[in-house]
């Protein structure tokens, strides 16, 4: 039987015809996990469900959109002759009159450019980190490398001497990128001091010396022909314990990722897409760079995250979207400047990378602009679920939507490891094209991230309801159990959000010598609020009958309130994370003294 789909969408039609005629991924294939590690009694479009009532948390692959065999590079050819002399990108800087915009076509030729220059240096094959901040330099270094077939391998820019020299170590990287100067710190001298250490480095390449690096490629070097299945990125993530783990990413993964994600979203050329995530990370340089890429919308680029200048961005480029994590839509919502400001054009905010507060979504809301959430992890290139824009479930806004099409999730026991009844709470578990082929050069991470019929166990906490949506309640590692009741910090953080003083939460465990286990929280205020008191929970006290019954389903116990909570001015944020822990602050762990 013919198990392909069809096409859905005419771009679909215009890219196959242009790189060879896709097919859609049967369900669970992808590298090193064969079809018939598949239960037999999981079948759907091909594939067996035939056996799983509808009672167990598992939701099969929706085949509403196709995964194409596709490299990155395949996807821009495409675009560019779809879209050719439309706007593709634009240099976000602050000053307007100096902003400089590319077309599909010069994003194309200057992305060759890169390749070009790149292979002048290294192999098809070979890793090359790029360290550097957001810029249009490092969309076409993505794209370049693509087209060149070398493996990109991102580095956040805050990272330190001892982090860059791990990461470049364990990665084998032959060359790196590199940002002249970042925050007041200078990068390439970092670099160089680091190269005892870094026996495989060959080349350092500033960024200062672009239009060098642009000419010293030879125009007749031929492109390699690049597979779906290669390796595209490492992308870094640390979880909550242990070194960073390099995620090897295809451009199959990355590719229809960002693809589905803006097709889910209802993204179109229409679209100008203000993007301040961080371009080191899967969200900036998969979901918005490559969603915008493959549905022809204008991606602006700003080189780092400001409110203000974000806002700028949307009035004065007549921005339509934004993806962002939660704390920088509210500071967007919080600026004195919002209500003086043109911002009709702004239609839709994706949220994403941390709990999204359902109080948040209602501020956005009645600014006009639409809300969807999202959850993944890099591991999955990123996204896994997703809510619609008008999402039609009465509660969506607790939820992060039901899974992306073409992916399965399942919710299983974190003590056997079988399916859980529907809205029991266990451990999520994706399967499909968007999971990555392994950890590099890390085979026992590999085996613990991902089982043998190919589910990706992503270590987070959360529960299915009847139909088929995903709730998110933390890290595995996160759950507090206080005298044997299992306490979800998620839930907490969610009250103490409905506080007007409250910018950011983050509830912890510590040790107790009655309990075993008591939640505390660190909680962030508001620029110019002044802290409620020394102990927040007073001050919330208020809010605290009328918003139990909503989050706890009417209990009246209050074992999940707080026994402390300190306030801080700063958060410690880390994108390769999953969550925040207290061992992100190095001295959270004295603020709270055993009672």
């Amino acid at each position: 039987m013919d198990t392909r789909l069809a096409p859905v969408h005419v771009h679909d039609a215009q890219i196959e015809a242009k790189i060879g005629e896709g097919r859609a991924t049967r369900l669970g294939e992808r590298p090193g996990v064969s079809s018939s590690h598949l239960p037999a009694d999981l079948k759907y479009r091909g594939v067996t469900v035939n056996n799983i009532p509808a009672s167990l948390s598992y939701r099969p692959a929706d085949p509403a959109e196709r995964v194409l065999v596709i490299s990155i590079g395949d996807a821009l050819r495409a675009a560019t002759s779809t879209w050719r002399t439309r706007s593709a990108l634009i240099d976000g800087t602050p000053e307007e009159q100096t902003r400089r915009r590319w077309t599909f076509e010069e994003l194309l030729t200057g992305s060759e450019k890169v390749a070009r220059a790149l292979l002048c240096r290294f192999a098809s094959g070979e890793h090359v980190a790029i360290w550097a901040a957001n810029g249009p330099q490092w969309v076409m270094i993505e794209l370049g490398a693509a087209l060149a077939g070398l493996t990109l391998v991102t580095v956040n820019p805050a990272y330190l001497g001892e982090e860059l020299v791990f990461v470049l170590r364990q990665s084998r990287a032959r060359g790196i990128i590199v940002q002249d100067v970042y925050r007041n710190r200078n990068l390439v001298w970092a670099v160089n001091a680091a190269r005892d250490a870094l026996p495989d480095l060959r080349e350092v390449i500033a960024l200062s010396s672009w239009p060098e690096f642009l000419r010293s490629g030879e125009a007749r070097i031929a492109l390699p022909s690049i597979k779906a299945d290669d390796v595209a990125q490492i992308q870094y993530t640390s979880g909550t314990t242990g070194t960073p783990k390099g995620a090897r990413l295809t451009h199959r993964n990355l590719a229809n990722n960002g693809r589905i994600y803006a097709r889910t979203i209802g993204a179109g050329p229409q679209d100008i897409w203000i993007n301040p995530m961080p371009m080191f990370h899967t969200a900036g340089c998969g979901l918005c760079s490559l969603g915008a890429l493959q549905t022809g919308g204008a991606q602006v680029l700003p080189p780092g995250y400001d409110p203000e200048l974000m806002l700028s961005l949307f009035e004065q480029e007549r921005g339509t979207i934004t993806l962002c994590v939660p704390t920088m839509l509210i500071r967007m919502l919080d600026s004195p400047s919002i209500a003086q400001r043109s911002l009709s054009s702004w239609r839709l905010v994706t949220l994403g990378g941390a709990p999204v507060p359902p109080e948040l979504v209602r501020r956005a809301q009645e600014q006009g602009v639409r809300v969807a959430i999202g959850f993944g992890q890099t591991e999955a290139s990123p996204y896994l679920t997703h809510t619609l824009p008008d999402d039609p479930h009465p509660d969506w806004i607790s939820t992060v939507g039901r899974p992306m099409p073409q992916t399965e999730i399942k919710i299983v026991s974190t003590k056997t490891g079988a399916i859980v009844p529907v809205g029991e709470i266990g451990e999520i578990c994706a399967r499909g094209y968007s999971i990555m082929k392994d950890y590099f050069d890390n085979p026992e991470a590999t085996r613990s991230a991902i089982d043998p019929q190919g589910w990706l166990h992503t270590g987070d906490l959360g529960s299915l309801d009847e139909r088929g949506y995903c709730r998110v309640q933390g890290r595995r590692k996160d759950m507090i159990i206080r005298g044997g009741e299992n306490i979800y910090p998620r839930e907490i953080e969610d009250v103490l959000y409905t506080h007007p003083a409250v910018m950011g939460a983050a509830i912890v465990g510590i040790p107790d010598r009655d309990w075993g286990e008591v939640p505390v929280g660190f909680v962030q205020i508001k620029p110019g609020m002044r802290s409620p008191s020394k102990n927040c929970w007073s001050s919330v006290e208020n809010v605290w009958p009328l918003t139990r019954s909503r989050v706890f389903g009417g209990s009246s116990t209050n074992f999940r309130r707080p026994h402390l909570v300190r306030f801080r001015s700063t958060f410690f944020a880390n994108f390769t994370s999953q969550r925040r822990s207290p061992d992100a602050c190095p001295t959270s762990r004295g603020l709270f003294a055993r009672r």
